[in-house]
């Protein structure tokens, strides 16, 4: 069943590079007692992903913030070792973006997300979304379409809905 508007987001241990290596964050403490928006995406460099999704919540980060957002989390099917040179690729890093491993899918696939298509390699990754949560329920949700490149869960789109 994918997550709708008014559900508590599922606890979930993601994985994060630290100084010294992959590290767990524990998503449920990430989010309690804050406003936190939390997009997904099939995976680190691939082509809508890095050139359209995350460039497009950079751009957003001023926004959402003035707009009372106290984080903005990025959740891949990936490990956290790719996570973190995307990171640095993108700028998302840099920018205050946080990006976290799915690295098994289970998040993805507890909140109805998954997809798979194996002509492109892709196997149980993330369909693309974002969402807001406040205090770890959801608040906003915004599902990109299949077939659709990155409209309803881009940045910008997620400023309009708060």
């Amino acid at each position: 069943m994918t997550i709708s508007v008014g559900d508590r987001l599922p606890g979930a241990s993601l994985l994060r590079m630290g100084a010294g290596g992959p590290e767990a964050v524990d998503l449920g403490a990430r989010l309690a007692g804050r406003r936190v928006v939390l997009f997904g995406l099939p995976g680190a460099f691939t082509g809508t992903c890095s050139t359209m999704h995350v460039p497009g919540f950079i751009r957003a980060l001023p926004a959402l913030r003035a707009r009372g957002v106290d984080e903005v989390i990025c959740v891949a099917v990936n490990d956290p070792y790719v996570l973190a040179a995307w990171e640095e690729a993108t700028g998302a890093r840099a920018a205050g973006i946080l990006t976290l491993g799915d690295a098994d899918a289970a998040f993805t696939r507890a909140i109805g997300m998954t997809f798979s298509y194996p002509p492109k390699g892709f196997h149980d990754r993330s369909r693309r979304y974002a969402l807001c949560a406040v205090d770890g329920v959801v608040t906003v949700f915004n599902p990109e379409p299949p077939g659709s490149e990155c409209e309803v869960a881009s940045g910008e789109r997620m400023v309009a809905s708060l």
